[in-house]
């Protein structure tokens, strides 16, 4: 994977100074060389861990995003109709509660469907969507500037955590992050503690954060979300593999595992993992990884909350929670925090 430089937030979407994804090679550049090395330890370390275990961004490569998009409009997956409902009712009061005209910042944007539920309330003053998966962001990125002309559109193909450089003269503009899809239940509540503290230092004193998170439920309507009858998430879950594969010039079969996912009552938690069909070596960098046969790597973590339960996470991190708004059943929620 390259390093991308980052944009500027000023003027209409401009790709030109972006590097494209590559599968990892020798690289000429510090930089390049740095990012490949950084892949290839992250996921040898989960590969050597016990359990093992696999970064959920791998997932979304090109085609591991346009699968998530498949199972957002299954009939088992509620969070992202909820929460799109959530969106589409109460955009004008979450843009009175956030404020308007800020910079709006969406780690994880990937398509960027939901912010355009939010666009015309909010009207910011430049929108800023950070996504590892590069040419699936820029795409639907040149899709947006084209639907909101008036709003300065800038992705940046890079990890949700990386740091944002705006131009000097936004440095004054409140900025708002918007973090929908409850990705934070994939962090644990400790690396969710840390990224609420990231979102916090990038808001500064005066921003504040829009998130979208799952709460708990009937465990049934969580194992359903997860276990698609037409196996997209299965899909999915496996296409991590081959994503590894191209990155790292490793030979995972997927073929060779099966997609399992339960929601852990006890931890409040969604897990999913891929089960080794038999015991299987795995060429990876320069080594040979040995998978058992029922062996299973770890790929997602999704916890569920109860809104007092993230509040109390949030105020850790120096967050202030505002207001929320929930569906009639309390499956989904949307929180607004401040940072004061």
């Amino acid at each position: 994977m390259a390093i991308y430089r980052r944009p500027t937030c000023q003027g209409v979407v401009d790709i030109s100074t972006t590097q494209s994804t590559r599968k990892i090679t020798s690289a000429t550049d510090n930089e390049s060389q740095e990012a490949d090395l950084a892949i290839l330890q992250e996921i040898g370390a989960g590969l050597n861990a016990r359990p093992k275990y696999i970064n959920p961004k791998y997932f979304y490569d090109e085609y591991g995003s346009q699968l998530f998009d498949e199972i957002t409009r299954l009939d088992e997956y509620y969070p992202t109709r909820t929460e799109t409902f959530l969106l589409e009712r109460f955009a004008d009061d979450i843009a009175r509660v956030a404020g308007r005209g800020r910079v709006l910042l969406e780690p994880g944007a990937g398509s960027c469907a939901k912010v355009r539920l939010l666009l015309r309330a909010l009207a910011p003053a430049c929108y800023v969507p950070i996504d590892i998966s590069r040419d699936y962001l820029f795409d639907a990125a040149r899709q947006l500037q084209s639907e909101f002309t008036d709003i300065p559109i800038h992705p940046i193909a890079d990890d949700m955590k990386s740091s944002i450089q705006l131009p000097a003269k936004l440095d004054r503009v409140p900025r708002l992050v918007f973090y929908p899809g409850s990705t934070i239940g994939n962090y644990t509540p400790e690396q969710a503690a840390e990224f609420l503290r990231h979102v916090r230092q990038t808001i500064g004193d005066e921003g504040g954060l829009i998130i979208g998170v799952d709460l708990q439920k009937d465990p049934d309507v969580l194992n359903r979300a997860y276990n698609d009858a037409a196996g997209i998430t299965a899909a999915f879950n496996l296409n991590s593999l081959t994503h590894i594969n191209t990155l790292t010039g490793a030979d995972f079969d997927p073929e060779g595992f099966r997609h399992v996912a339960f929601y852990n009552e006890q931890d409040c938690r969604i897990e999913m993992h891929l089960e080794s069909e038999s015991e299987q070596q795995v060429a990876f960098a320069d080594q040979l990884v040995t998978i058992g046969a029922g062996e299973r790597i770890l790929t997602e973590y999704s916890y569920k909350y109860t809104l007092e339960g993230f509040a109390q996470l949030a105020a850790t991190a120096g967050l202030t929670a505002k207001e929320h708004w929930i569906d009639d059943n309390s499956y989904f929620s949307l929180q607004y925090f401040s940072a004061h």
